[in-house]
């Protein structure tokens, strides 16, 4: 949620920005500041009305002192007439408010200014590709026809047991899902990061707080009594660790593993087939509450980590800064890596790292003290490291050979294995 000072002060530049986002409504700019005017205004009377209230009480003390009781109780009346009022400007007040949270809710986070506009995927910009395609032998499979050679993954019992995108992963099929979960975790934490296991679920607050509500609930499953939604990523529970805190340190810093559960509706046709798109897929977070000067410099640091992460995976990759079209409600920076995937010879995005700035800080009130002591909100950011299905599509299509699906050097001890045969 943008910071409503920030509006005040930079309204035009405001709607400039989120121009780039293609964001329509940049009318709720001037709403939301007719209303903050509003609520300031009643602010300014309330605290008028208390400050007479404050006065008088003192005059009537001091007229009891001095046995006025008759000129003592005429203030009281005053003072009855002015708390009356006092509860008007009240109401006034916290409407007013609740309006203003209603506007800013609608409103995404401005984009950074090196965010290139654009409406759609295919104008994303290529800040670098690293690798090279690889030629694959003559008979090579995409990977949904090696999981039914090698017996690594089952769509069609999942769809027995659950419904369509949930795969079951079997023998060396789920070893490799362990090992990447495993992998993943290990270089986070030695990284510096702290290992947390969330909750898969969360409630309505938390999903609010890292923006995921009001604009992604059409993609959200919830539980029909409690009203918890499945995690759509761990960044949800993970940055909530931090919701209403004061942190004394920053850099704060956190992985953690989870199941991740996505309705994607409307997605169908061949780009989704086997694990392109899935319901429920695994992936291993990263996630930085960080001072607001260094958020620019940790999104590269988290963007490196990523691609250390790609390069022991001996996968050919590419780095995308997303244009504003293509960019998420909550985010301001979002880099996507991608990977190439040789035997459907397409790219698929298998991670995204983002910059949120204050956007999700100021939801939650995550904030830290400055070296004079003030309180200000922190910077957040998060990161895929990686997310598994399109990884493992990839490592299957990438390396298999004619004998077997070879295994990545730095995953073996891993896996326990270096070929899939």
């Amino acid at each position: 949620m943008l910071e409503i000072i920030a509006i005040r002060n930079n309204a035009e530049e405001i709607k400039q920005r989120l121009a780039v986002k293609n964001f329509k409504e940049l009318n709720l700019i001037d709403e939301v500041l007719l209303v903050d005017e509003s609520r300031r205004s009643i602010q300014t009377k309330l605290d008028e009305n208390l400050a007479k209230q404050n006065v008088i009480a003192k005059e009537i003390g001091d007229l009891f002192k001095q046995g006025k009781k008759e000129e003592a109780d005429k203030k009281k009346s005053e003072t009855a007439a002015l708390k009356e009022e006092s509860k008007q400007f009240e109401t006034g007040l916290a409407k007013a408010e609740e309006e203003m949270k209603d506007i800013l809710v609608r409103i995404p986070n401005t984009p950074h200014k090196s965010v290139p506009v654009g409406k759609t995927p295919e104008e994303n910009e290529v800040v670098k590709t690293v690798g090279d395609i690889p030629t694959l032998h003559e008979g090579a499979m995409p990977h949904w026809d090696l999981a039914k050679k090698y017996d690594l993954f089952d769509l069609e019992l999942g769809v027995k047991i659950t419904g369509a995108g949930f795969p079951v992963y079997k023998k060396q099929g789920a070893k490799l899902q362990r090992a990447l979960i495993s992998f993943f975790l290990d270089t986070a934490v030695e990284a510096g990061y702290t290992e947390v296991i969330p909750p898969h679920m969360v409630n309505e607050a938390s999903a609010f707080a890292t923006g995921q509500l009001p604009d992604k609930e059409g993609q959200m499953y919830v539980t029909k009594e409690e009203g918890f939604y499945l995690i759509p990523t761990a960044e949800v529970p993970v940055t909530n660790i931090v919701r209403d805190e004061i942190l004394e340190t920053l850099p704060t810093k956190f992985t953690a593993y989870s199941p991740c559960f996505r309705r994607e509706a409307g997605s169908y046709g061949k780009d989704v087939r086997g694990l392109n798109r899935v319901h429920q897929f695994d992936k291993v977070e990263i996630v930085q509450i960080v001072h607001p000067d260094k958020s620019y410099e940790v999104l590269e640091e988290m963007a490196k980590h990523v691609e250390v992460l790609l390069q022991k995976l001996e996968l050919p990759y590419r780095v995308l800064r997303l244009c504003g079209g293509d960019m998420s409600f909550a985010s301001a920076l979002t880099y996507d890596f991608e990977v190439y995937s040789a035997a459907q010879k397409r790219w698929l995005e298998v991670s995204s790292v983002s910059n949120f700035e204050t956007f999700q800080s100021n939801r939650m009130k995550v904030r830290f003290r400055d070296e004079n002591k003030k309180t200000r909100l922190a910077h957040t950011l998060n990161g895929s490291a990686l997310a598994l299905p399109r990884i493992v599509a990839s490592l299957l299509e990438n390396h298999q050979v004619a004998d077997g699906i070879k295994i990545p050097a730095a995953l073996q001890a891993y896996t326990g294995f270096s070929l899939i045969k």
